[in-house]
């Protein structure tokens, strides 16, 4: 809630300035909020079943924080939840994004959520041996694509944007960050938990999501990469990356793009990842700043990837759009396209509804 709200503020929107008709909500969460079920379970079992609080099923609903939102923001076209494991966040941009193009929604809050931090989530974790043995450590544990990577750390939070019609954004003067300029999705169809090691899911949703854009990879200023921190997950990202975007050095000796991994940050959000991922990417394009990627100390060998470090890195105007890249259990791939909001005139399509682009915010 506290997002949605940060989000609609931001876009400079007030209450009713949208008709309910033309808003949408999409909000995604991964797990949904365990604690109430587990609580509440605990409470029939030591106290008898009149005593389970009556909200334990309704705050454990994967689309309450999608309801929520729609109740702060009186959203009334619809309201969805996508549920894409790790993914989850950034498919609600993809999602909303659709209803933008297809003409049902000027403008759409989309986002994720995720509050994993109990117990029995973390043993589960523990359990596939997906989480860092680093406890001694914990600010180094996350090291994605460093040679002494271990496994992810988890983190909980939420991020939420507010995308809409560039006509709609533009008739209202809106303050404009990024415009989403394609979206590719794609599945592994290999495993429940593992990724497919050559990345070839990966790299679908990653060229769909360019094509979707008219982008080529030579135009990418940065990747924002699912970068989990676990040996077979980047392991499989970074033969997907160089086979989208070459390895580094490119031919004739051109950089690839700047990678960074945000979870070396904020540990990771599981549903509200990619979501928070997300506003990564687009405040590094519109400032042209690249954060870096943090514990990456010893580079992996077979890794031949240009990951930021040490300090965020300035991207020059060449470059004009920068990617998301998730992937999710269940083998679930999302791939983002964002461009730079100075590197195209106003392309609306006379009515404002549905253009194939999106502005964020």
């Amino acid at each position: 809630m506290e997002a949605a709200a940060e989000a609609w503020a931001d876009a400079g929107l007030d209450e009713g300035a949208v008709p309910g008709h033309r808003l949408g909500v999409v909000v995604s969460a991964a797990l949904g909020d365990m604690t109430s079920i587990i609580d509440g379970w605990e409470t029939l079992k030591a106290r008898g079943w009149r005593r389970v609080p009556p909200m334990t099923v309704p705050m454990s609903m994967g689309n309450g924080p999608a309801a929520a939102v729609a109740l702060l923001v009186h959203a009334r076209l619809g309201v969805h939840a996508t549920v894409n494991a790790c993914s989850s966040g950034t498919q609600a941009l993809v999602t909303a994004a659709g209803l933008i193009r297809r003409g049902e929604a000027d403008v759409v809050v989309a986002g994720g959520a995720e509050a994993p931090l109990h117990p029995l989530v973390l043993a589960s974790f523990g359990a596939m041996r997906a989480l860092s043995q680093r406890v001694e450590e914990p600010a180094s544990a996350c090291r994605p694509y460093d040679a002494d990577r271990d496994g992810m750390v988890l983190g909980e939070g939420a991020g939420i944007v507010v995308l809409e019609s560039e006509r709609h954004a533009r008739e209202r003067g809106a303050r404009i960050y990024a415009e989403l300029a394609g979206v590719g999705v794609s599945s592994d169809a290999y495993h429940m938990v593992q990724p497919e090691p050559g990345g070839t899911g990966s790299a679908a949703a990653l060229r769909a999501s360019l094509a979707d854009a008219g982008a080529s990879p030579a135009e990418v200023a940065h990747v924002n990469v699912n970068g989990t921190a676990t040996v077979p997950g980047d392991a499989a990202e970074a033969r997907a990356l160089a086979e989208v975007f070459g390895g580094l050095p490119a031919e004739g000796g051109v950089r690839g793009p700047a990678i960074t991994a945000t979870k070396s940050m904020t540990g990771h959000g599981l549903g509200a990842a990619g979501a928070i991922e997300s506003i990564s990417t687009v405040l590094a394009l519109h400032h042209g700043l690249i954060p870096p990627t943090r514990n990456f100390t010893r580079p992996d060998e077979g890794v031949a990837l240009d990951i930021v470090h040490g300090a965020p890195r300035k991207t020059g105007p060449e470059r004009l759009y920068a990617v998301k890249n998730s992937a999710g259990f269940g083998g679930h791939n999302v791939a983002l396209t964002f461009r730079g909001v100075s590197a195209h005139a106003p392309t609306g399509d006379g009515d404002g509804r549905g253009t194939p682009r999106e502005e964020g915010r």
